[in-house]
């Protein structure tokens, strides 16, 4: 009985650096997922926060659109670096009856892999304070 159970014992050896070499790679490539999904979603929440904010900014009283448009660069330049966005637009427009600045950016949504680089857009709304 003893003699069995050595060699069985002799005969797993070695046997975990193949199963680390076999999982090792899965595990790897499920924690870069996370790590891309994670960054993804970090983009996408500061890119929205901006367009909010620079709205806020240009729905003040004696504000202009423009103003958000500059307000919105400067906030993406601090959070994320320059070259995130492609393009930042804000206007005035009527929601629901109702006078807003809208803030739209379009921007490089950071993937790896086969799906590239792609564009997503967010919109920022606030109303416009009268004056």
């Amino acid at each position: 009985m003893k003699t069995a159970l050595i060699a069985r014992l002799r005969s797993d050896r070695g046997s975990a650096a193949v199963e680390f070499a076999l999982v090792a790679p899965l595990v790897l490539l499920v924690a870069l997922g996370v790590l891309q999904l994670t960054l993804a979603l970090h983009v996408r929440s500061t890119l929205t926060a901006a367009a909010a904010e620079g709205a806020r900014a240009g729905a003040l009283a004696y504000s202009n659109p423009s103003f958000a448009e500059r307000r919105t660069r400067a906030i993406l330049s601090d959070a994320l670096g320059g070259g995130m966005a492609t393009s930042i637009d804000a206007d005035r427009t009527l929601v629901g009856g109702v006078p807003v600045v809208r803030v739209r950016i379009i921007a490089r949504l950071p993937l790896v892999g086969l799906m590239g680089p792609t564009a997503m857009t967010v919109e920022g709304h606030a109303m416009v304070e009268r004056t």
